[in-house]
């Protein structure tokens, strides 16, 4: 009953005519910004973040989480009619949604990724609801130690899961920990890392070198592409799967939910791994595999089912732990440090309204793009159609005039330049900045917790290893390290990135 009764308080907070008519523009702005090709969710929040500065907190959450779940659907758009996946996890979307729409049912590959999205968001969601306040009941026992040994998961964690090199992944977060360390001391009030800048004796705005990275870098490189992304369908019609179309996808979606549902929580790319693995897995369970990558109805529907209930799942750690499991989350943890909410368990006891509306605003977010995006789908590919040289300038005079309103700083412009110019590098030499952002986030709380920690023990390092908790974690986190180093867990790993 106790749910029942939160998901209607939820609810109610939700369906207010300010936070329905701010998830409704969310929904709208993600998918309008995420359908041009390149920008994937984490630059599309990263520039429209600024936003919702304004708003109260409850509103700029759904906000957000309606921007999150556009900018999704905006993706696998790109992914179907361009052959250009927005994010790494519409990359398995594309093998068989761009043949479907090669071979003139595009709007049956569109229809489908709207259904598969909105049917696992709708579990996945249910899944939060009945998890999510009991992990954040355990969470309410852990100390310092413990915290700090999660955060250490996590980023080892976002080491293994991030594509590419071992070491280029472990080189990002050692840069996004000493990127988090510049400021002013908290302790001793003592500047460090400031090089005699007073503008950066508050630190690194997370928003300027969110939408540096994500934002300004994909936008240049995305130029480099223009020439290679064509339109082939400028009509979308018969929108509706065919008797056959359902027979053939309801098995897909259901998998890709489940197997969604359960690495969605995890740190790194969890939702990515989740399209890859629906997509190997419906490949080896159909009677027909040579069908797939050649425009196989169930190669979208799974993967897109599997991407969405991932997403969703990500919100677990981090409204539950103050754990990002993803450069999204992030994002999503950053914007509540500047509303003034501190991230984690407190979240649910202290502020039951903004925990129970964002969960119930994540089935009216996937709602409303059902119902709105499909009959907009020849917005959205005339949208796609606009030469991107035309369209750049914009953003980057709106990504410039966001970064401002933050704190009324040039300063912040042109950091948020130099952040691009260094994500543009980033991109070049195919090096993931994921974790880099999360350890970013999650730097200046790990060294919170540490320094908290150690004034318990009297600098008593050993800590961290008498405490059950902590100690397991770590442990966890070591094996998990161990494990990744070895050769043949290496190459498959590389193997499966290489695959997806």
């Amino acid at each position: 009953m106790d749910m029942l009764s939160n998901l209607w308080m939820g609810l109610t907070v939700a369906s207010s005519i300010t936070n329905l008519g701010y998830c409704l523009l969310g929904v709208f702005l993600g998918t309008a910004i995420g359908v041009l090709p390149g920008l994937g969710p984490v630059a599309t929040i990263a520039m429209l973040l600024p936003l919702t500065f304004g708003l109260p907190p409850e509103t700029a959450l759904i906000m957000l989480a309606g921007i999150y779940y556009g900018a999704q659907y905006g993706g696998s758009t790109t992914a179907i009619l361009v052959n250009l996946p927005g994010e790494p996890s519409s990359v398995v979307t594309a093998l068989d949604g761009y043949q479907m729409a090669r071979q003139g049912h595009a709007g049956r590959a569109l229809s489908t990724a709207a259904i598969g999205s909105f049917i696992a968001g709708t579990i996945s969601t249910l899944l939060i609801a009945l998890f999510a306040p009991a992990l954040a009941v355990v969470a309410l026992q852990f100390g310092p130690a413990e915290y700090f040994a999660l955060m250490v998961l996590g980023l080892i964690a976002s080491i293994v899961m991030a594509s590419g090199s071992l070491l280029q992944a472990f080189g990002m977060i050692l840069t996004g920990l000493l990127l988090g360390m510049v400021g002013t001391d908290v302790n001793s009030a003592v500047p460090r890392f400031t090089f005699d800048v007073p503008m950066l004796s508050d630190g690194i705005n997370f928003v300027v070198l969110a939408m540096g990275i994500f934002g300004l870098g994909e936008i240049v490189a995305n130029l480099e592409a223009e020439g290679e992304r064509t339109v082939i369908t400028r009509k979308v019609t018969n929108l509706m799967p065919t008797r056959e179309d359902w027979r053939r996808i309801i098995g897909p979606i259901a998998r890709g939910t489940a197997l969604g549902s359960v690495l969605g929580i995890l740190p790194g790319g969890g939702a990515a791994l989740a399209s890859f693995g629906s997509y190997s897995l419906e490949k080896r369970l159909s009677k027909e595999p040579e069908r797939f990558g050649k425009g196989a109805i169930e190669g979208v529907a799974g993967p897109e089912s599997a991407n969405n209930a991932g997403a969703q799942t990500s919100f677990i750690p981090m409204l539950t732990l103050g754990l990002p499991s993803n450069s999204v989350m992030a994002l999503m943890i950053g914007a509540m440090l500047i509303q003034g909410i501190q991230p984690g368990p407190s979240v649910m006891t202290e502020q039951p309204t903004l925990f129970w509306g964002l969960i119930a605003s994540m089935w009216i977010g996937n709602l409303m793009l059902l119902v709105l995006n499909l009959p907009l789908i020849g917005l959205w590919v005339r949208m796609i159609a606009i030469p991107y040289h035309f369209l750049f300038p914009t953003i980057i005079a709106l990504c410039a005039i966001g970064v401002f309103s933050v704190n009324n700083s040039l300063f912040d412009v042109y950091a948020m330049a130099l952040f691009g110019v260094v994500g543009y590098s980033f991109r070049k030499l195919e090096v993931e900045p994921a974790p880099m952002l999360l350890a970013f986030i999650l730097g200046p709380m790990m060294e919170e917790f540490l320094r908290r920690t150690l004034l318990f023990s009297k600098g008593d390092p050993s800590v961290f290893f008498t405490r059950p908790l902590s100690a397991g974690l770590l442990l966890v986190a070591a094996i998990m390290l161990l494990l990744v180093v070895l050769p043949s867990v290496r190459k498959k790993r590389e193997e499966a990135f290489q695959e997806g």
